[in-house]
């Protein structure tokens, strides 16, 4: 099958195209913006990327046009279409499907070669999640397939067909996201994936763009319950009442609780970073890794009930975890400035996807926690995603950023003001323009030993690069 992707360059459709490829299909796709990394990966694997939606892309005549949900019905004015190459599929009847539903056909659950899906789904994690179990089924000796929204640093590709193993149905592990599918279908993407192990690690208001509230939210997160078999299992997060509801709506398959309730079968005992793992008031495993935070502790939690549903034992989990990398931009080290890694005059700039107010509180916690009291940590936050441009969560942010020494963001495009929202903050709180003047910003005030966090989900215009360079000069 020749299939030809619009927005080939998201992660998502990025990460399925190379699927496709190795499954043997034909891959073409375009894009607005063809960039690396993903542009190099996708050449790399032989499929042909166009830059544009232009209309002449009719004459590649695929089997199946697969529509990212970056495209829409919008026009750049009364006559133009952003998407003409959508609008010339649909005057001609041409048949298209969106990328969930293509991968659910064609990879996960075809005839021949039905997956055991596990989706990891939550308002946070899903990504970090999803890696550390893939690794703890590849490390007893599975061989999952999976699709990341990002890049896990145990493999170095965010997706993989894997192969058929000990098990009767291959694994896959999937991020299983609540966004919307395209524009022509607006269930969750994870209503596709019809997982047999479903992973419901949180869920909060967010997607402020295409969700009223969060009853609208846990709505879409029953209809991914619905979809799990009886021999199934959810593996839900007992903290979370918002879970509670959705459970409350009705379950039809087994249920799996982790965290710090009492009616978690699954808890922690001890730090984030060295503690006992808790089944049914049982010790059966110890993790001793180099992640810090409560949310990675809850996230091993998920990765260690989810497998022990595929039959892998908590003590080979929790040995696997001791093995995990973690995955780009989660507190990633981009660089250091002004001495050797670790020693008191070095400045580490870190980068990480934190874009949410609970993911940037947690993310800082856990950054307070492996750097101690005393190291000052400089908090540098975009306000890019969707939910924070329209300002539906501002009242948050303040606490949010509560655990470091000084918060910087700019204000840049956006249509509320960020000094008002971090008023609270006081002199914690600076707010510039623009990026430029935020990055002199934040070197000005750097001083030896700092710990420089930037959060963003988008490039935040190389600030890393920006910043490492400043601080160099300074």
């Amino acid at each position: 099958m020749h299939i030809h992707i619009l927005g080939i360059c998201g992660t998502f459709m990025g990460g399925l195209a190379a699927l496709a490829r190795q499954a043997g299909h034909k891959v073409t796709g375009c894009d607005a913006s063809v960039y690396p990394p993903m542009s190099d990966q996708l050449q790399s694997l032989g499929i042909d990327l166009i830059e544009g939606y232009s209309a002449d892309q009719l004459s590649l005549k695929p089997d199946m046009w697969v529509i990212g949900n970056v495209v829409s019905r919008v026009h750049v004015d009364a006559q133009t279409p952003k998407f003409p190459l959508m609008e010339a599929l649909l005057e001609q009847g041409l048949p298209y499907t969106s990328g969930p539903q293509w991968l659910s056909e064609h990879v996960l659950h075809t005839p021949s070669n039905p997956h055991h899906v596990i989706a990891v789904a939550g308002t946070h994690g899903k990504t970090t999640t999803t890696a550390m179990l893939t690794w703890v089924l590849e490390c007893a000796g599975l061989a999952p397939g999976f699709l990341v929204g990002g890049v896990p640093l145990n493999f170095n590709i965010s997706a993989r067909l894997g192969t058929p193993g000990k098990l009767k149905r291959a694994p896959f592990v999937i991020e299983a996201d609540e966004y919307d599918t395209a524009f022509f279908d607006k269930r969750s993407k994870f209503v596709h994936y019809k997982p047999r192990t479903a992973i419901l690690n949180n869920l909060e208001f967010d997607h402020a763009d295409i969700f009223e509230n969060l009853a609208a939210i846990e709505r879409q997160f029953h209809h991914l319950v619905r979809t799990v078999p009886r021999s199934g299992e959810i593996v839900v997060n007992a903290d979370e009442r918002s879970l509670e509801r959705v459970l409350a709506q009705g379950v039809w398959s087994g249920v799996s609780r982790f965290g710090m309730s009492e009616i978690a079968n699954w808890q922690a005992r001890g730090e984030a970073n060295e503690f006992e793992v808790i089944h049914n008031s049982r010790v059966v495993a110890n993790v001793n890794w180099s992640l810090s935070g409560v949310h990675n502790q809850m996230n091993a939690l998920a990765s260690i009930a989810a497998a022990a549903h595929l039959g892998v034992d908590p003590v080979q989990a929790a040995s696997a975890l001791q093995s995990f990398m973690n995955v780009k931009r989660r507190m990633e080290i981009k660089g250091f400035v002004g001495g050797a890694p670790g020693t008191a005059t070095a400045i580490t700039v870190y980068d990480d996807f934190a874009h949410h107010p609970t993911a940037i509180e947690t993310t800082l916690e856990g950054l307070r926690k492996k750097v101690g009291k005393n190291a000052r940590i400089l908090a540098v936050f975009e306000a890019r995603s969707n939910t924070m441009k329209l300002g539906s969560m501002n009242s948050l942010l303040p606490q949010s950023l509560a655990a470091a020494d000084i918060s910087f963001c700019h204000s840049q495009g956006l249509d509320w003001s960020p000094g008002e929202v971090l008023t609270p903050l006081g002199k914690k709180a600076v707010v510039t323009q623009n990026l430029e003047t935020l990055v002199n910003a934040v070197v000005q005030q750097a001083k030896p030993g700092d710990h420089i966090l930037c959060m963003s989900n988008g490039s935040f215009g190389g600030i890393h690069d920006k910043l490492l360079k400043g601080l160099a000069k300074h």
